[in-house]
C-alpha cells in the first residue's frame, strides 16, 4: 500500500465528514474530497506527505468547495455565509474532527433511511467505497446501487435528517442502527462475496474509538476480530473449509487474541448485550477443545435475549455438537425460515447423521437451490454426492 493509499484509508472518513458537517451537503463534500485527494496526488509526490495530512486535506477540500459555490451565481448569498478557512493547516483539533466522524456515522444510519440505504451511505462516507464497488458487495448493478446511494442523500437533505449526535434519549436506538449496519456489512464479507471485513473491521475501531465506553461497540468489533482471524481457512481455492477442518496455522493468533483482550474489556464493563455474547461464543468455537455445552448454553441465553429464530438454528448445531443430534433436529423443525439457506444445509446435516439419507438429499438440493456463492454452491454439491 502506497503512502497516499494509507492516507486515503485513514483519512477519506476525516475529511468527508468535516466536509458534510461544514458544507451540510453530502454530494459537494464528496465533489470537494476528491479534489482534495487529486490535488495530494498531483503534489505530494514532488512535496513529499504534509505532516498534517488530515489538516492538509481538510483546508484544500474546503478551499476548492468554497471556490466552487463562488463559480455558481445562483448560490451567491450562501458563499456570504461561508467563512473561509485560513491556509494554515496545523490548528485543526483533532477530537473535533472525530466528532464530525461519529457525526456523520450517525447521519447515514438514521432509521429514517431504508437499511439498504444505510448500508450503502455508510460504506460511501466512512469507507470511500465507490459506487461501482459497493454494487459488487451486494450483487447489484451499478444504476441500482447509484439510485440508493441518491435517494438516500436526497432523503437527507429534503427531510432535514440533522448532522449531528442525537440527544441522550435516543442514542441507545440509534447506536442499535449503527451497530447493526456494521454488522450486516460484515456479514457480506463473511459469507465470502467480496472483501468487505476491512471496511467493517476499519468501521468497527472507528466506532469503538468514538464510543469507549459503549460494551456492545467492543463485543461487535471483538466479534469481527474472532472470526475475520480465521478468514484464511475458511476458504481452499473455491471450496469452503468448516470449523473443525481448518488448518489453524492459518489462523491470525495475533488478531484473535485482539479480539479476546476488547472482548474482556466489554464484559469488565458489564457488557451481557447480543453481540457481547456473539463474541463470547465466538472466542468459544476459537478454543482447541470447543466445550459445545457451553455454546449451547450461550446460544440459549443469546436467544432468549433477541428471539431470533437465526440465533435458535446456530443453538441447534451446537447442540448436536454436544450429542444430541435428535434434540437438535426438534429446534430445526420448529423453525419459520424456509427460505433461509442454512436452515436447509443444517437440516440436511443433521439427518444424514441419523441415516435419514432420503430426507438429507432433499434437504441439501434445497439447500443449493438457495446457494449464491461458489464455496457454498460447491460445499453443498459435495454434501450432496457424499450422503
Amino acid at each position: 500500500m502506497t503512502g497516499l493509499e494509507q492516507v486515503f484509508r485513514d483519512e477519506w472518513g476525516r475529511v468527508l465528514a468535516s466536509l458534510v458537517g461544514y458544507l451540510r451537503d453530502f454530494d459537494r463534500a464528496e465533489e470537494a474530497t476528491q479534489e482534495a485527494f487529486a490535488a495530494a496526488a498531483q503534489h505530494w509526490p514532488e512535496s513529499g506527505v504534509p505532516a498534517n495530512p488530515g489538516a492538509w486535506l481538510v483546508t484544500t477540500a474546503r478551499n476548492r468547495a468554497i471556490d466552487r459555490i463562488r463559480r455558481e451565481r445562483t448560490l451567491a448569498d450562501k458563499v456570504r455565509l461561508l467563512p473561509r478557512p485560513e491556509a494554515v493547516v496545523d490548528d485543526f483539533d483533532e477530537p473535533v474532527i472525530k466528532d464530525e466522524r461519529l457525526e456523520l456515522i450517525f447521519t447515514c444510519c438514521h432509521p429514517a433511511l431504508p437499511l439498504d440505504g444505510q448500508v450503502a451511505l455508510t460504506l460511501r462516507a466512512l469507507g470511500g467505497l465507490d459506487t461501482a464497488a459497493l454494487a459488487a458487495a451486494f450483487l447489484v448493478p451499478d444504476d441500482t446501487m447509484k439510485r440508493r446511494l441518491t435517494r438516500a442523500k436526497a432523503k437527507i437533505k429534503a427531510t432535514g435528517i440533522p448532522f449531528a449526535v442525537p440527544e441522550g434519549h435516543l442514542l441507545a436506538d440509534r447506536v442499535e442502527a449503527v451497530l447493526a449496519v456494521l454488522y450486516l456489512i460484515f456479514n457480506e464479507a463473511y459469507r465470502g462475496r467480496v472483501d468487505l471485513a476491512a471496511e467493517a473491521l476499519h468501521l468497527g475501531r472507528t466506532l469503538v474509538g468514538l464510543l469507549p465506553s459503549e460494551p456492545e461497540a467492543q463485543g461487535l468489533l471483538a466479534l469481527m476480530l474472532i472470526h475475520d482471524a480465521r478468514h484464511r481457512a475458511r476458504f481452499a481455492g473455491d471450496d469452503l473449509v468448516l470449523l473443525e477442518d481448518q488448518d489453524r496455522s492459518l489462523w491470525d493468533a495475533a488478531q484473535l487474541e485482539d479480539g479476546r483482550r476488547i472482548l474482556d474489556r466489554a464484559l469488565a464493563t458489564g457488557g451481557r448485550g447480543p453481540y457481547v455474547l456473539q463474541a463470547v461464543i465466538a472466542s468459544l468455537q476459537a478454543r482447541e477443545l470447543v466445550d459445545w455445552p457451553l455454546v449451547a448454553n450461550m446460544y440459549r441465553r443469546l436467544s432468549a435475549l433477541t428471539g431470533s429464530p437465526v440465533v435458535e438454528l446456530n443453538r441447534a448445531v451446537a447442540v448436536a455438537e454436544a450429542g444430541d443430534v435428535p434434540a437438535a433436529l426438534e429446534i430445526v423443525d420448529r423453525l419459520d425460515l424456509g427460505g433461509y439457506l442454512y436452515l436447509h444445509s443444517t437440516r440436511g446435516e443433521l439427518l444424514r447423521r441419523l441415516g435419514r439419507r432420503d430426507e438429507a438429499r432433499d434437504a441439501y438440493r434445497q439447500a443449493l437451490d438457495l446457494a449464491r456463492s461458489t464455496p457454498e454452491r460447491r460445499f453443498l454439491a459435495r454434501r450432496l454426492e457424499q450422503t
